[in-house]
């Protein structure tokens, strides 16, 4: 490190923030995408930040051989890794989820390896340490501020995950990933060691060309790998979009999804060429932003409306006879056009769970209450004269679902249709007790549940609000966690009657989704002619497993792994 002792450069110190902003911004973003699906609990905020933590503990390690062998290691794996990433990103893979949070999880170690350890590589003598420590800490700081508050406000859609995998691609340091390619030999032993500290000491990567035995390279080939650098991530980009877009309109249906991955596939292959055989970072990084753009235009057009609140990305899709809401990756309701009124579909049809208990039960559901508004569907149970109460804890939702050129449902539907914003459970303590006759719960955030409205206290809860024959409802489907067992202990230990519908009967039903749902009473009796209808089973339960409590609850115990 000795020759890494004279004065700090504004260039090296701007690297420094760089290559640990990249990280943090990382590891809130892999957070948050691996959270998505699943509640954001502790244990999956913990994963991430251990990973993160642990890669300075070794990058910093007192032994020198072993970082040196690891950092090594993971420089040769990152293009990899980042080329795997994007790919699970633009086909939206999705299963086995396990599987994917491992990858997210494993290319975000990977990159904080890499990107530390050129940080520690280049640390400067003692007397420069504490100032050396200030702008790592200032690039860590920045990385959270961008993801917290910068990017929320700035941008409609998540795009700081997709860009911090983009600047890890174009912080690959291209020179050290050459010698170990090419000069193995040479980079292990201790001069090696110090030339690799002065490669990576601040200034412009692209500028410190390898030395050949006549001097520098010429002016003029310098020149031309730096167009070259430009020119043919730009190339890339628009013959894949060009190309995708040929697919999507010659190919047969059947075809096209194969046809694009494969082109896919053969795109992030040519960036690899880029990384390990030309060995340039820059066309590396460019490359993988052109397929980023080019996968994204082709594969996401059709977007009618699209905007993030603290809760997530909303995107409402479609065309003139159907508009769907999606968050993250789930459908979260669609209206069919052109119907008066308009009719439930999704997971709210007519002739599944939700439309059987409006049906049996028209005393209890005269007084109705819904937990989560989505696109407004439930209105469409509302009757003349009648008053329904959306609990919905994100105004972006009800601007939604009021905005008539998306969704008619509050607008259309009978009777009339009352909005709460708020924390569900909050909202329904300042409600009166025994004012509902039926409350249906819904609140999902992409495919992930609110745990908190599943406990015993949630329950008794709700129960103090429904009337003595009152009835709830809860929806509970759900790709990657088996919920049904949840709520049948929290019932068995309330002493409530509980059925349980996992309703597949689809087929030959447009508009219909396939639907879990789980229905409480206090009696019997409450459930009128349903307590006898076979489409209705007792819910099942766990007797391993403790009752979810507000003090006490289990994800991974429900988790789906196959």
């Amino acid at each position: 490190m000795d020759s890494q002792a004279e004065g700090l450069t504004v260039l090296r110190r701007l690297r420094w923030i760089g290559l640990t902003f990249v990280p943090s911004s990382l590891m809130l973003g892999v957070t948050a995408f691996i959270t998505t699906d699943i509640t954001p609990i502790p244990l999956l905020w913990v994963i991430p930040l251990s990973l993160y933590l642990f890669s300075f503990v070794i990058v910093f390690s007192p032994s020198q051989r072993m970082p040196d062998i690891v950092h090594k290691v993971m420089v040769v794996t990152l293009p990899v890794m980042m080329a795997v990433l994007v790919l699970t990103v633009l086909i939206e893979l999705r299963n086995p989820y396990w599987l994917l949070i491992l990858l997210h999880l494993l290319g975000f170690f990977v990159a904080a390896m890499v990107l530390h350890g050129e940080v520690a590589r280049d640390r400067p003598p003692a007397r420069h340490l504490t100032e050396f420590y200030l702008w790592v800490s200032v690039g860590g700081f920045l990385g959270g501020v961008f993801n917290a508050l910068i990017a929320p406000v700035a941008f409609d859609t998540v795009v700081e995950y997709p860009l911090a995998i983009i600047l890890a691609c174009l912080f690959v340091p291209g020179l050290v990933l050459s010698r170990l390619l090419q000069s193995g030999d040479r980079a292990g032993g201790e001069e090696g060691r110090s030339r690799e500290g002065e490669e990576a000491s601040g200034g412009d990567e692209e500028e410190r060309e390898t030395i050949t035995s006549s001097g520098r390279r010429p002016l003029g080939s310098r020149r031309l790998d730096l167009a070259l650098d430009l020119v043919l991530p730009l190339a890339l980009g628009l013959a894949f979009w060009g190309i995708s877009t040929a697919i999507d309109a010659y190919l047969p249906v059947d075809y096209i999804s194969l046809a694009w991955q494969t082109m896919l596939g053969l795109a992030v292959g040519l960036c690899l060429w880029f990384a390990y055989s030309a060995t340039r970072p820059i066309r590396f990084g460019l490359g993988i932003v052109a397929i980023l753009i080019a996968g994204t235009i082709t594969s996401g057009a059709g977007a009618l409306y699209e905007d993030r609140s603290f809760f997530g990305v909303y995107r409402v899709t479609g065309d003139d006879q159907v508009h769907t809401l999606v968050f993250g990756d789930t459908n979260h309701g669609a209206q069919v056009l052109g119907v008066q009124p308009p009719e439930p579909t999704t997971y709210y049809h007519p002739t599944g769970p939700v439309g059987q208990v409006f049906d049996a039960l028209p005393e209890a559901t005269s007084r109705p209450a819904v937990v989560g508004l989505g696109t407004g569907t439930m209105a469409c149970y509302n009757r003349p004269g009648q008053q329904l109460t959306f609990y919905e804890i994100d105004p972006l939702v009800e601007s939604v679902a009021r905005n008539n050129n998306l969704f008619t449902y509050l607008r259309d539907c009978p009777g009339e249709n009352n909005v709460v914003l708020g924390d569900a459970r909050l909202s329904l303590a300042d409600a009166p007790d025994a004012e509902y006759g039926i409350i249906v719960a819904d609140a999902f955030s992409s495919d992930a549940i609110p745990v908190h409205l599943m406990t015993r206290e949630a329950m008794n809860l709700y129960f103090d609000k429904l009337q003595s024959d009152g009835v709830l409802l809860i929806h509970i489907s759900n790709r990657h966690l088996e919920l049904e067992p949840v709520l049948g202990n929290v019932a068995q230990d309330a002493g409530l009657v509980c059925r349980a519908q996992y309703d597949q009967e689809n087929e030959g039903t447009p508009g219909k989704f396939v639907s879990h749902w789980v229905m409480m009473s206090r009696d019997e009796g409450d459930l009128g002619s349903m307590s006898d209808d076979a489409r209705w089973s007792s819910c099942a339960t766990d007797p391993d497993s403790p009752v979810w409590t507000d003090d006490y609850s289990n994800l991974l115990s429900t988790f789906v792994w196959e």
